[in-house]
């Protein structure tokens, strides 16, 4: 029986991405398959969408880096007919199809089984955004850093990432200090739990290499100048975790941070990231996360409007966290 994907090919003209009929004997190797329900749309889905971007690494190819559906068929010794599963990373949309489509075939050792109190909406609600989030908190935390070492700053706050983000922080009790270029989000932001409201213009523009110290920790999916600008400011012994690069893959930044200040700057990656912090991210947001404020930062779409979503989000005109109903 066929089913419904978007799906991107390799053509003479570059890249031709669109829905597809598929049928499931052109599914990827894996050993548990699942009939998906939902998805998300992420920065780096906006990427893929456009047709013009090289984040996917082999055609044709499935679109869609998240995935939350209901196990059909396993093979795999953790999983069977009917268990509820999530999936992010592990290449998916970029070596392995995604879950832009009505079934995925994947391999169980990367699969999650749904968090006790998280439906598949809202797992997918968290998504890579989400969780990306999470490891990133954790990361602050393992560094050894409390709220009361100081302000925890969140650059691109509006965005998936960063709505998570000042949602957890606040809720540990962090002052939070949100930095977005949409003024208008002041109200939505400080309704998660953020406590100051700056502009990311000023992260944005080349500064100094050492700022003054005005907090001890930070959360930044931009990089670029921006990361530079947040390594300056955090106070000694404060560290920045760093999941994005929205703002540019360059760090425009001096030793001074580090070697002046004993700045860290934590690198934090979702997709290969090991299964022991992986499930305990999971845990930790089923636990931690306010699900009216995860409501409030979340849309749901259909899947035919995806596409549009895709080009939103690479105009910064998506708050929050999209969720795409698939099957």
């Amino acid at each position: 029986m066929s089913f419904k994907a978007v799906r991107a090919d390799k053509t003479d003209a570059g890249q031709d991405v669109r829905f597809v009929a598929m049928e499931e004997s052109e599914l990827m190797d894996g050993d548990v398959t699942v009939r998906v329900s939902h998805s998300t749309v992420n920065y780096k889905d906006g990427l893929a969408l456009s047709g013009k971007s090289a984040v996917i690494r082999r055609f044709p190819m499935v679109l869609g880096i998240d995935l939350a559906g209901v196990v059909e068929t396993s093979s795999h010794p953790g999983f069977a007919p009917g268990d509820e599963v999530l999936l992010d990373g592990f290449g998916l949309s970029e070596t392995h199809f995604g879950g832009y489509a009505e079934r995925a075939r994947v391999k169980g050792d990367w699969l999650v089984k749904l968090p006790a109190g998280l439906s598949r909406a809202e797992s997918m609600a968290i998504g890579t955004a989400g969780y990306t989030a999470m490891l990133c908190v954790m990361a602050l935390e393992r560094h050894g850093l409390t709220p009361a070492a100081g302000p925890a700053l969140v650059t691109g706050a509006a965005g998936g990432v960063g709505s998570t983000a000042v949602s957890l922080l606040a809720g540990k009790g962090w002052k939070v200090i949100a930095s977005t270029g949409r003024a208008a989000e002041a109200g939505y932001l400080k309704s998660l739990g953020a406590a100051e409201i700056i502009d990311r213009a000023t992260l944005s523009a080349p500064g100094k290499p050492l700022g003054k110290e005005l907090w001890a920790a930070a959360v930044d999916s931009v990089g670029s100048t921006t990361l530079a600008n947040a390594l300056a400011q955090t106070r000694y012994g404060g560290a920045v975790a760093a999941c994005g690069l929205a703002g540019g893959m360059d760090l425009p930044a001096s030793v001074a941070p580090f070697i002046l200040r004993n700045v860290a700057l934590l690198g934090v990656d979702s997709v290969q990231c090991p299964m022991p912090t992986r499930l305990e991210a999971w845990r930790r947001l089923a636990a931690d996360l306010d699900r009216g404020k995860l409501a409030a930062i979340t849309q749901t779409i259909p899947f035919d409007d995806v596409f549009e979503a895709g080009r939103k989000i690479l105009k910064g005109e998506i708050r929050g966290r999209v969720v795409v109903t698939i099957g």
